[in-house]
């Protein structure tokens, strides 16, 4: 029953997405809002962490008026605008990549560090680092180049979404233009 209200919901999201009178910030949060609810959801019901929950709903809604924003700047091109859209969930996923490569959570013996590298996994959330620590107090850093992936992606995102944030604060009336149907709107 759930596997079938889950297939409703997502054809409804995909006839939304495509339909042409669709408000683009309406779109925008049918977009972005279920993998933030999903990790909400995992955080307060499976890791008990509600204060974390909380934090990661207030950043939702700041980056949700941070997109909206910038997706309403008059000056930027399409390009620009779109192009958040990939670079955040790459640099999600290079996080995702990054704070794993130790993969302590296998049985021991078998993450990297101890099979190939004779040490132990430690990594770190942020800024996302893993490596490798032996005995001797020295290091082995793990997936660099996906580090490096994840800095430039957020670099790019955090510079895009600043300037959509400034433009909601700099025009309110920006945000709520994202909500209006594009038959609707006038100049």
């Amino acid at each position: 029953m759930i596997a079938l209200l889950a297939l409703i919901a997502c054809a409804l999201v995909v006839y939304l997405l495509a339909h042409p009178r669709t408000a683009s910030g309406i779109k925008v949060v049918l977009l972005t809002a279920p993998p933030v609810a999903g990790v909400i959801w995992l955080l307060e019901e499976v890791y008990r962490r509600s204060f974390t929950a909380v934090a990661v709903a207030a950043v939702f809604v700041v980056v949700l008026i941070a997109l909206l924003g910038l997706l309403g700047h008059p000056r930027l091109p399409i390009w620009a605008k779109v192009s958040v859209f990939g670079t955040v969930p790459v640099a999600a996923l290079a996080w995702l990549l990054v704070v794993t490569a130790d993969d302590t959570l296998k049985d021991p013996g078998e993450d990297p560090c101890s099979m190939y590298y004779g040490g132990v996994g430690v990594s770190k959330a942020f800024p996302p680092q893993a490596y490798c620590r032996y005995e001797d107090g020295s290091t082995h850093d793990l997936a660099t180049g996906t580090q490096f992936v994840f800095w430039v992606c957020f670099a790019i995102s955090l510079a895009l979404l600043s300037m959509g944030l400034w433009q909601a604060v700099r025009d309110p009336r920006t945000l709520v233009r994202q909500f209006r149907s594009p038959m609707t709107q006038s100049t």
